[in-house]
């Protein structure tokens, strides 16, 4: 299990002054010293929080890696494919959504020809791939079909499930983790994740990989971001103990 940690969110309270600080590159630094096994960014079209800069400094000074999402755009994919970062995770975006609201749509035949191009040119810079996707089977079968190297499942509507319908949704998350590996897939997850529910979907086996950011941010206000990452690498590597063994 890796935990990369999104630090979106510590430019978000930058932006909200539109200043220089809190910077999230001194922001990755600390995670990394928490334990981080890569940075998480997510480069919007608009700019709304993280910017060119943040990810030029970021590709320079991380030493784990760093795993840049991004829509199927051409601005964002030309950066990405000259800038290459470790990992690219393609990712759905609207202008007006205040977080990413679901997976990829590949049911579209125009969009999956889109996402196969995009794909392409980023394995061809030399690049990792992933698709940020619902936990759907006809979309993680099209996942492997495109080409991609891995999946991240979203799991918004695990976190969002009121107690009585979570198991439903974690149901939903192990069947797709399973398939996902079952076709060849690296299997990674994220959206919603906290403190409180990250340990149920650390647990599955065929999981590789979480993303978590704002929960993160959120405990770093009181306690500092190399403890609140340390926290929630213990709560992850606790879940995992036994699994597959």
């Amino acid at each position: 299990m890796r935990l990369y940690i999104n630090i979106d969110h510590v430019a978000t309270v930058r932006e909200a002054r539109r200043t220089d600080e809190p910077d999230p590159v001194r922001a990755a630094v600390l995670a990394e010293l928490g334990g981080a096994q890569a940075i998480t960014v997510h480069l919007r079209e608009d700019r709304r929080h993280i910017r060119d800069r943040d990810v030029l400094l970021l590709l320079e000074t991380v030493r784990t890696g760093v795993n840049l999402e991004l829509a199927v755009e051409e601005e964002v994919l030309k950066f990405a494919v000259e800038n290459r970062p470790m990992q690219a995770t393609l990712v759905p975006e609207r202008r007006e959504e205040v977080t990413t609201e679901g997976g990829l749509e590949l049911s579209d035949s125009g969009r999956r020809q889109l996402v196969a191009a995009s794909l392409t040119r980023l394995r061809d810079a030399g690049i990792r791939t992933s698709l940020f996707i619902d936990p759907v089977e006809e979309t993680i079968r099209m996942s492997a079909e495109l080409g991609a190297d891995a999946v991240e499942l979203h799991t918004g509507e695990y976190a969002n499930a009121t107690l009585a319908g979570r198991e439903a949704q974690l149901e939903r998350l192990r069947r797709g983790a399973s398939l996902g590996h079952e076709v060849g897939l690296a299997v990674h997850a994220g959206h919603g994740l906290t403190y409180e529910n990250v340990t149920p979907v650390a647990a599955i086996a065929e999981i590789e990989e979480l993303n978590i950011g704002h929960s993160v941010v959120s405990r770093a206000v009181f306690v500092g971001m190399e403890r609140a990452v340390r926290e929630m690498l213990h709560i992850v590597m606790e879940a995992r103990r036994g699994v597959g063994s």
